[in-house]
């Protein structure tokens, strides 16, 4: 009985030290919210605040999207007793991320994991981005994510935060991958997506469409989330 005690004990400090911590989800470019559900889930059962952000990632470029995305989830009522904001972001979530942070401050702000971002850009958006038919699929932010020195990604700088990021480095995508310089999942190289700054890098045997649902890649964001490392993380 008495390590019952303990144990109920344990769980309600944990939770209630939790209880003033969100986490605002960042989707990918031409995905939806609910591309973040299962991750959505996972966080709030965790006891996390949980706000997964929807936004039009092919209506604007990656300044406008940022301004819009974050500048409204960092207002939201939801998150408003929250003493500490985390993101959790996919691919182009985690740009947005740099680019809002890069002319903003909010004492607020936590943790930071990005899985799959393309940091240093993509060499697929250096070999299609020109085409029309890219254009219009992924519109103006789409076409900022290239490897140049001028391209949004590699003008930010490094991150002014606490980073982990989470790269794939299994592919289902041939055509793009014969794009790609060395291991890639896809989209993104594992070596573009680190940047300055970063704490820490996790690599998975995961494709970049699948990087938020995997489980081991839930486990691992929550594990950053809490300590500030992949490493402390104890499942496979």
């Amino acid at each position: 009985m008495l390590c019952l005690k303990h144990i109920t004990l344990g769980v309600f400090l944990t939770m209630t030290a939790l209880a003033n911590e969100g986490v605002v989800l960042l989707h990918g470019l031409c995905r939806t919210k609910a591309s973040m559900s299962k991750m959505e889930a996972a966080l709030a059962k965790d006891g996390f605040i949980v706000d997964n952000a929807a936004y039009p990632s092919r209506s604007a470029n990656i300044e406008a999207l940022s301004e819009a995305a974050i500048g409204n989830a960092l207002a939201s009522p939801q998150l408003a007793q929250c003493t500490r904001i985390h993101f959790v972001t996919h691919s182009l979530g985690g740009i947005l991320v740099r680019s809002y942070f890069s002319r903003h401050r909010d004492p607020r702000l936590g943790r930071v994991v990005m899985l799959g971002p393309p940091n240093q850009g993509s060499e697929v958006v250096d070999k299609l981005g020109s085409w029309w038919l890219f254009q219009k699929i992924n519109g103006p932010a789409g076409s900022e994510l290239g490897t140049a020195k001028d391209a949004t990604p590699n003008r930010l700088g490094p991150v002014n935060f606490e980073l982990g990021v989470i790269a794939g480095d299994r592919s289902i995508n041939w055509i793009n991958s014969l794009m790609i310089q060395g291991r890639d999942d896809g989209k993104v190289s594992v070596a573009r997506t680190k940047v300055d700054g970063m704490k820490e890098q996790l690599v998975v045997h995961v494709t970049h469409p699948l990087l938020m649902r995997n489980a081991r890649v839930i486990h691992s964001t929550i594990a950053f989330l809490k300590s500030g490392s992949f490493q402390l993380q104890q499942k496979p």
